[in-house]
């Protein structure tokens, strides 16, 4: 491999990962799961459907199916990354072409950093819940809010005291983040059980809890509530699904990126999101109201102890998940960019400042917006780009990809390649009307395409993988012979 300075396609972080130096077995795969998916945003994502009327199994239910689904393409998707030791970035240089890579590498860096600010934010609103019940301040009293910014001194110093400490860890690598995951995972299951034990001890009779009450009893109208939330499951982590290859080129074998995502992925978010449904169902009996939120649910429970510890808990569940979900992908994506100027520390930089910049508090509205607008948005953009990929390399290219040539300008993967570019932008066109209804809450398009919205991940995965096949299969034969 050419890895030399004048190469402007490599550098040291972008280059495959040597053999030897891929140590991450399926437990540290497991444990990067679980740091990401104990995070409050999975405590909260049964919120909308117990709000559209499913009970706590139909919503249960629906997170597990959504998570084996998005398994399928994780596991595919880390194949590639295991077998190469390539980023995602490098990876995408095979479907979309060596320039036409930083489509859908920036497209997920975006992404990523939209998320980046708003766990940063979550986080720093867990800090200043902590600062006030140590007496540091009188939270009412803080009503001074900055002008711009639209929130108080103390809210935004909070904000950038938790995002100080992402910068310090990205600065130390990716090894840091793996130590982190792998530490924080056994702390980070056993203070969700705690959480949901302290619900069962709380209130009378935990049976309760446990009640089968839906607006769905007969099942007439529950399919037009599950598959909306169903897709919406799948587009929590769907961007992952394209990037997974940044953390399975470190995996061992095949076997321990499979089974490590296996034990790590479904088991925790369904666990995680069913704590979230029955300690909320328990707050409506303690507190005479439902809080969803674990932030403003800790500041409730009294004891100033108890509310510091579990703020520490959700503070490390925050960081975990931010630092591997949603800085490593666009370090890479922006790293990419120009690999002999951008490093990967450099890149999680540019990450943690955008944000900053977007002002994440102003992102988090309601459960409609976050689920119709939010989720499922996404979705429509990063479904077809996993279908592309995982065309590409199975059906395409059947596994068998020469490195090397994933670092040539010259090579067979140089400039763009039109037919991905191409089976891109229309799968992603039957997705836009509805989001533009979803966005805007009007009907301003039919309400087919609504319909069609609602499967938005599914419509876009299936449109670009047959799409593609045919575009790619109709290329002169020199070009096919040369894949």
């Amino acid at each position: 491999m050419d890895n030399a300075p004048h190469n402007p396609l490599i550098n040291a972080d972008l280059a495959p990962v040597a053999i030897e130096e891929r140590t991450w077995s399926s437990w540290n795969i497991a444990a990067l799961w679980i740091g990401m998916a104990v995070c409050i945003p999975t405590y909260m994502l049964a919120a909308g459907m117990v709000s559209q009327g499913m009970n706590w199994w139909q919503a249960t239910l629906t997170v597990m199916a959504g998570n084996m689904i998005v398994l399928v393409p994780m596991i595919l998707n880390g194949h590639a990354g295991t077998k190469l030791g390539v980023p995602f970035p490098v990876l995408v240089r095979a479907s979309f072409g060596i320039n036409g890579a930083h489509i859908p590498a920036i497209a997920r860096s975006l992404v990523a950093c939209g998320w980046f600010g708003i766990q940063t934010w979550i986080g720093g609103a867990a800090l200043y819940t902590i600062l006030g019940v140590l007496g540091v301040f009188d939270p009412t009293k803080d009503t001074d809010l900055l002008p711009v910014l639209g929130i108080t001194a103390i809210q935004f110093a909070s904000f950038l005291a938790f995002w100080a400490i992402h910068v310090v860890i990205v600065l130390k690598g990716v090894e840091s983040i793996k130590v982190l995951e792998t530490w924080a995972a056994p702390f980070l299951i056993a203070s969700g059980v705690a959480l949901l034990i302290w619900a069962l001890l709380k209130v009378d009779r935990p049976s309760a809890l446990f009640s089968s009450q839906t607006n769905y009893a007969e099942g007439s109208n529950f399919w037009k509530v599950f598959f909306p939330q169903l897709t919406a499951m799948v587009g929590f982590w769907a961007t992952l699904s394209l990037n997974i290859p940044d953390f399975t080129r470190y995996s061992k074998s095949q076997k321990d990126q499979a089974l490590g995502q296996l034990i790590g992925l479904p088991p925790t978010m369904t666990l995680f999101c069913f704590i979230g449904i029955i300690v909320t169902g328990a707050t409506v009996i303690i507190f005479g109201e439902a809080i969803w939120n674990p932030v403003d649910l800790v500041a409730k429970m009294g004891s100033p102890t108890i509310v510091v510890i579990s703020m520490i808990a959700l503070l490390i569940a925050t960081l975990s998940t931010n630092l591997a979900a949603n800085v490593v992908s666009p370090a890479n994506g922006f790293s990419n960019i120009a690999p002999t100027k951008i490093s990967f520390c450099t890149g999680g930089i540019i990450t943690c400042i955008i944000g900053v910049l977007i002002m994440p508090w102003r992102l988090i509205s309601d459960t409609q917006g976050y689920i119709f607008t939010w989720l499922i948005g996404y979705s429509a953009l990063i479904g077809p780009i996993v279908g592309i990929m995982l065309c590409d390399y199975f059906l395409i290219r059947k596994t068998n990809i020469d490195t090397d040539e994933l670092y040539k300008a010259d090579s067979q993967f140089k400039g763009i390649n039109w037919r991905a570019i191409i089976t891109l932008v229309i799968a992603v066109l039957p997705n836009i009307p509805g989001f533009i209804n979803a966005a805007s809450g009007k009907s301003i398009f039919p309400p087919v395409f609504d319909a069609i919205y609602t499967y938005a991940w599914f419509v876009g995965v299936l449109i670009s993988v047959v799409l593609y096949y045919i575009l790619m299969q109709s290329r002169p034969s020199s070009e096919r012979t040369s894949s």
